[in-house]
């Protein structure tokens, strides 16, 4: 017997998708701008820092590249209410994307940042910049327009890894399929869907971010 789509069935839960995508777009802009925040701090202590804070860093890099996302969620929304600290689902998402994200793109910001001429440190200390200063204005700026394609690319696999915030009843795309699914019996209608979706927010993702970096790096050529 042939397949028979049904579509119809999945329109009148398109409230819970507008909801869905509105919170998976949550979910990466707020993750992305602070897990990139906490990326370039991060890179900026294994490379520039003082020698002390590159042992922690570096364990916080290694500890969260090496585990699955879905156990560092489940650590900080089931585990640490053990110790007195009670988050909601979207504060516990957020969380961990954007610890996740930080530990990511701390190793990408990081390959920027030692492709940079020695001379380029070398004329920030002639101008009696500190290694702040210089890093701020000399070295971070050409470091970005360098990766920022890899930068990014971590940033959409972030948002596909947001929907296994739905194991925690975030309502997402992904929280919506299933919850479609389970009341209509179309899985293939509603995950067709929801595959198109995450595509379509992926591809304006990469639209954002180029715009974005033409933004911020108008006319500027990476120093070889």
């Amino acid at each position: 017997m042939a397949y028979v789509f049904d579509y119809a069935a999945i329109i009148p839960y398109a409230p819970l998708i507008a909801k869905g995508v509105g919170i998976t777009v949550e979910l990466t802009v707020v993750g992305g701008v602070l897990g990139v925040g906490l990326g370039i701090a991060c890179a900026w202590a294994r490379s520039l820092g003082p020698k002390w804070l590159r042992p922690p860093v570096s364990l916080y890099v290694e500890m969260i590249r090496n585990t699955p996302f879905l156990i560092q969620l489940f650590f900080i929304f089931f585990g640490l209410p053990s110790t007195g600290l009670q988050l909601g689902e979207m504060q516990a998402a957020i969380l961990a994307m954007v610890i996740n994200l930080g530990a990511y793109s701390c190793e990408i910001i990081r390959a920027g940042i030692e492709a940079t001429p020695r001379g380029q440190f070398e004329a920030g200390a002639s101008l009696a910049m500190t290694r702040i200063q210089t890093f701020r204005h000399v070295v971070l700026m050409p470091a970005l327009q360098r990766i920022w394609p890899a930068l990014t690319s971590q940033i959409v696999i972030v948002m596909f890894g947001s929907a296994v915030c739905s194991q925690i009843a975030v309502e997402d795309i992904t929280f919506a399929a299933q919850f479609i699914q389970a009341r209509t019996f179309r899985a293939f209608e509603v995950y067709i869907l929801a595959t198109i979706l995450y595509l379509l927010l992926a591809l304006l993702l990469r639209q954002v971010m180029r715009g974005l970096g033409s933004l911020m790096f108008p006319r500027r050529r990476v120093a070889r």
